[in-house]
């Protein structure tokens, strides 16, 4: 391969990312296909690079990251601003819902709909390919995780009740299409996690489902809404799941980190909201109550033994994670918009930066 051929090394946390090192000046490379982003400590070590690509092959330097796989990227005065507004645009006009009337929550107080919600929809094939590209709009949209999840649960058998439920989640991105991602810049590497999870919230088969946002310093990088492929008995062994499930996002992330040459030395921190949970953490006797998730429990113990993680309570109103496990209301205290500046979706509209 020819980028091993310049030095470069695949991450073993991701096989699509590759770093080259000379000395004291790193670069990095981020390849799909025949896109790529490269970015390096030194001016002149990116056009060594560059020189060596374009004698070997006919690239094309576009200059400074502006787009990348449907992904507007716009430098501000503090970061950089992920966006997706072109790419929301073409769902809205796909899905016939480009003049609908805007909502301001993508899912209402009754979130969870059951198997059975009505007639089976007349082409199951949009429905699906509608939820597909949604799936993607959370790339840059954390805030509409949850939603998209609950969508997917019925792609293999959609109704009615389903249906109207999709319309309500592009009603909400009708109103919310200048709304992006944005990233930035600390001058700190502390990696927290926030998770959450909703009790035997399916009405169908009673599992919970699992939330977790990781930021990396001021930024979020990473979240996941997913129920769990078990039922749990009782609340703390739910939530207990989900912090072992932030836990291993954690653990990727400063392996991923630590490949690029970005240390991390302090101590993960995961934040649950459940008492009984943070106890299991660091309690090594396991009660009764809590055979069934010793696997879980002995890999979060470890994790935290060996003075990689520390578990937190956080009260419920700080919380973020909640935005990936229930539906949240509006008034009378604005909790969707506060939480949702908290996963560091804002407008993508402000005044960029220099260089």
């Amino acid at each position: 391969m020819f980028i091993a051929k310049l030095g470069f090394i695949s991450a073993r946390s991701d096989a699509s990312k590759f770093v080259l090192r000379q000395g004291n000046e790193l670069a990095y490379l981020l390849l799909y296909v025949d896109d790529m982003v490269l970015t390096g400590s030194s001016t002149m070590l990116l056009e060594c690079i560059i020189g060596r690509f374009r004698a070997e092959f006919a690239v094309r330097d576009m200059g400074p990251l502006r787009y990348f796989l449907g992904i507007s990227v716009t430098r501000t005065a503090h970061g950089f601003a992920l966006s997706q507004q072109q790419y929301t645009e073409d769902i809205l006009e796909r899905a016939g819902m480009a003049n609908c009337k805007p909502i301001s929550t993508p899912v209402d107080v009754k979130g969870k709909l059951p198997a059975a919600e009505g007639e089976p929809v007349s082409d199951p094939s949009s429905y699906r390919s509608l939820t597909g590209v949604l799936q993607y709009l959370t790339v840059t949209r954390p805030d509409l995780a949850y939603a998209v999840q609950q969508i997917c649960l019925h792609m293999h058998d959609p109704c009615a009740g389903h249906l109207a439920f999709l319309k309500c989640v592009l009603r909400y991105v009708r109103g919310t299409t200048g709304l992006g991602l944005h990233l930035r810049a600390s001058p700190h590497l502390d990696i927290s996690a926030y998770s959450d999870a909703d009790w035997a919230g399916c009405p169908d088969m009673r599992r919970s489902t699992s939330g977790y946002c990781v930021y990396l310093g001021d930024s979020l990088l990473s979240w996941s809404s997913k129920r769990q492929p078990t039922v749990s008995r009782s609340s703390a062994e739910a939530e207990y799941r989900a912090v072992a499930n932030a836990t291993a996002e954690c653990i990727w992330l400063r392996q991923l980190l630590g490949e690029l040459h970005c240390t991390v030395d302090k101590a993960s921190v995961a934040y649950c909201d459940n008492i009984l949970a943070v106890y299991m953490s660091a309690n090594p006797v396991h009660h009764k109550r809590t055979k069934r998730i010793e696997l879980d429990i002995h890999f979060v113990r470890e994790k935290v033994a060996l003075g990689e993680l520390r578990v937190l309570h956080v009260p419920t109103t700080q919380q973020f994670a909640d935005m990936m496990t229930k539906e949240l209301p509006t008034v009378p205290s604005a909790t969707f918009e506060d939480f949702r500046s908290s996963l560091c979706v804002t407008a993508t509209t402000h005044e960029t930066g220099g260089c």
